[in-house]
């Protein structure tokens, strides 16, 4: 193949803001946004970036990569965190970025629905909802660059799963090109619909595997009329949990957070962004955090009084059980803010600080308490000088259990090799409590290996036949989720 008149064609065909090419000038800080990820892990080069502005020129570009033999990647805003959406290094891999389809398309308010092209940030959906007087649960620290189509093929989870579940629970309906060019459409907005295979639970998740969407009908709420947000400190993680059974009994469904923040993430946040940590001091003792603080929330249809008075109430009966030693209650929205400003930093901290060997696990929430300690101590009697960072979504039991190795350990051949043996001792004891290595994460290229050494044979085995059956050149974001040589 002739990939210079290949990429003329695709040019002419995208328009002259289409199509970003290296061999005609594209200079490297251009191309950064596109080809390095948010944790500055993975690096790639693409053979050129195509950037579709309509679902028929997305069809085209695959057509033209199917016809010639060209791996594809597609891209959202380039916001995860296991490398899914970056190139190789090789230079033959087109990047497909789907950030210029980025319409809302209809808002059904007696639907409760919203149809959106894939390219929307999900804070433009969030606006779009709330346009309407309505809600789109979905909440993530990086909500402004995050896009929607991003959002479903990594089933992103956050902060409100608890009440309102994953990005899969939150969708209605697709529409995704196959690897055919073909374009398979399903947005009507249905809540039942029992003809068949879910295709569309299939390609949420897939992370770009199987076909690429280009827009969703989505799941909307009515808007809460009162949310009320606390901060409360817990001597253990077995007392939160405690506090998260009581949450569940007295506020049920309205109970929509509920994170867990180690001290050690605390007090990076106060260290390095000691303005957003002032939420804080009504908790501190001498200065440092308590062993762990609880953000709770609720939301309530009656008003903001009626908020206020449950998570009040709550607070009260876990001060006199002994599962809180002290709260905090948000008094204005402006607070609120500041306490979710708080648990959205700590990534932010952490980069700061230094490299963390990151894990995005899940346990059963009861065994999240056995887990940590388990972990703790198997990971400090190999690595005395080495600081876990433990923070997430405790009511659906998924934890960001990061590790910063010891300072002689922390670059290099020496990282990796930390890195590889954390890994083991954090995945062994996550099998061994019945978990997961990627509760919302995703598999990307990061959990590649890790999947295919601990996923059941059966089901990797039915993962090869789907992905052959949909993408038989196996030109859909190769070597990610399964390995390459695992792959059509």
């Amino acid at each position: 193949m002739n990939r210079t008149a290949w990429l003329d064609d695709l040019g002419a065909l995208l328009g002259p803001t289409g199509l970003l090419r290296p061999d005609q000038g594209l200079s490297a800080n251009d191309r950064e946004p596109f080809e390095l990820d948010w944790r500055r892990r993975y690096r790639g080069q693409a053979l050129a970036i195509a950037r579709p502005d309509s679902v028929a020129q997305v069809q085209a570009v695959v057509r033209a990569c199917a016809a010639h033999g060209v791996a594809l990647i597609p891209q959202g805003g380039n916001t995860g965190l296991v490398g899914g959406s970056i190139p190789d290094t090789s230079g033959r891999q087109l990047l497909l970025n789907l950030t210029r389809l980025k319409q809302v398309r209809a808002v059904d308010p007696a639907n409760l629905s919203l149809t959106a092209d894939a390219g929307c940030t999900l804070a433009q959906v969030q606006q779009a909802a709330q346009d309407h007087g309505l809600l789109f649960p979905l909440s993530l620290a990086s909500e402004g660059s995050c896009t929607i189509g991003g959002n479903l093929a990594t089933n992103a989870g956050g902060t409100q799963v608890l009440r309102y579940g994953t990005a899969r629970e939150l969708c209605l309906g697709l529409e995704v090109v196959t690897a055919s060019g073909t374009l398979w459409s399903s947005l009507s907005g249905l809540r039942k619909d029992n003809t068949g295979y879910d295709l569309r639970g299939l390609l949420i998740g897939s992370e770009g595997t199987l076909g690429v969407i280009t827009a969703a009908t989505l799941r909307l709420y009515p808007r809460p009329r009162g949310q009320a947000t606390a901060l409360a400190a817990c001597n253990s993680l077995a007392d939160a949990v405690a506090l998260l059974s009581r949450a569940r009994g007295l506020l049920d469904a309205g109970l929509t957070a509920f994170e867990a923040m180690g001290a050690l993430p605390l007090d990076l946040v106060a260290r390095h962004h000691p303005d957003i940590s002032r939420c804080t001091d009504a908790l501190r003792n001498q200065g440092h955090a308590p062993p762990w603080t609880v953000l709770i929330e609720h939301a309530s249809p009656d008003s903001q009084d009626h908020a206020d008075q449950r998570l009040q109430a709550l607070l009260a009966g876990a001060l006199e059980a002994g599962e809180i030693s002290n709260a905090s209650l948000a008094a204005s929205d402006t607070q609120r803010k500041a306490i979710w400003q708080l648990r959205e930093t700590i990534p932010l901290a952490e980069r700061t600080e230094g490299l963390m060997v990151k894990h995005d696990i899940a346990v059963p929430t009861s065994a999240i308490p056995a887990f940590v300690e388990q972990a703790g101590q198997q990971l400090q009697a190999r690595w005395p000088d080495s600081r876990v960072v433990c923070f997430g979504h405790l009511g659906d039991g998924n934890l960001h259990y990061n590790v910063q190795p010891p300072a002689g350990q922390s670059q290099g051949e020496a990282l990796l090799a930390f890195e590889y043996q954390a890994n083991q001792v954090v995945f062994d004891l996550v099998d061994r409590f019945g978990g997961t290595l990627s509760a919302e994460h995703g598999i990307g290229q990061l959990r590649c290996d890790e999947l295919a050494r601990r996923k059941p044979p059966e089901a990797l085995a039915m993962m090869r036949s789907i992905k052959q059956a949909l993408d038989p050149q196996g030109l859909f974001n190769p070597g990610r989720v399964l390995r390459p040589h695992d792959e059509p």
